[in-house]
């Protein structure tokens, strides 16, 4: 077993005795981690929080089929993950049609001409529409196929296609659009 795993395994035989501090220390040991990962399939940072908590509530409950053979981080990523695209198709119920001219209603934020940070990057992602986030998500970051993605979402594969398409082109506007205001800034 991984040095890291040992430190927590503690943690997580005291959450399946139901230790409320077993469970405190475990959801702020993997607050950051998991934060991280919430806020690329959430509109804002409340939404990441309602899905990590909402995760975490999946854990606790179900903390008794993970395999401590196994590393913990994994399995916490996919309860992430699934839980935000549960929260995806709960959305996409209640919303019928979604528009993407409100793409650009946010404020500016600092910029700088050398990068951007990661909360900027996040940012944008936040700005895609709810189909388009969630298919660049699933395909770019955590590896899925088109064909996986149809499945775990119920579109087809064209539209997992057409959607991470129109996403990397919204995107490429976006960055287009925040280094040139970056740069007429510093003139």
């Amino acid at each position: 077993m991984e040095q890291a795993q040992h430190h927590i395994r503690p943690l997580l035989e005291g959450c399946l005795r139901q230790d409320r501090a077993c469970q405190r220390s475990l959801y702020l040991e993997f607050y950051s981690y998991s934060m991280s990962i919430c806020l690329r399939y959430s509109d804002n940072r409340d939404d990441a929080a309602e899905i990590l908590n909402d995760a975490f509530m999946k854990i606790f409950s179900n903390l008794k089929t993970f395999d401590f053979g196994k590393p913990f981080k994994p399995w916490l990523r996919k309860i992430l993950v699934n839980t935000a695209i549960n929260r995806y198709h709960q959305k996409q119920r209640q919303i019928q049609t979604e528009e993407i001219e409100s793409l650009y209603n946010k404020s500016d934020t600092e910029k700088t001409l050398s990068g951007i940070s990661y909360q900027e990057v996040v940012g944008l992602l936040q700005n895609l529409s709810p189909a388009y986030r969630t298919v660049f998500n699933l395909h770019v970051i955590e590896g899925y196929s088109h064909e996986e993605i149809g499945r775990i979402l119920h579109i087809s594969t064209g539209t997992s296609k057409s959607n991470l398409f129109k996403a990397k082109e919204q995107l490429k506007k976006m960055l287009n659009d925040f280094f040139e205001a970056d740069y007429v800034r510093t003139r």
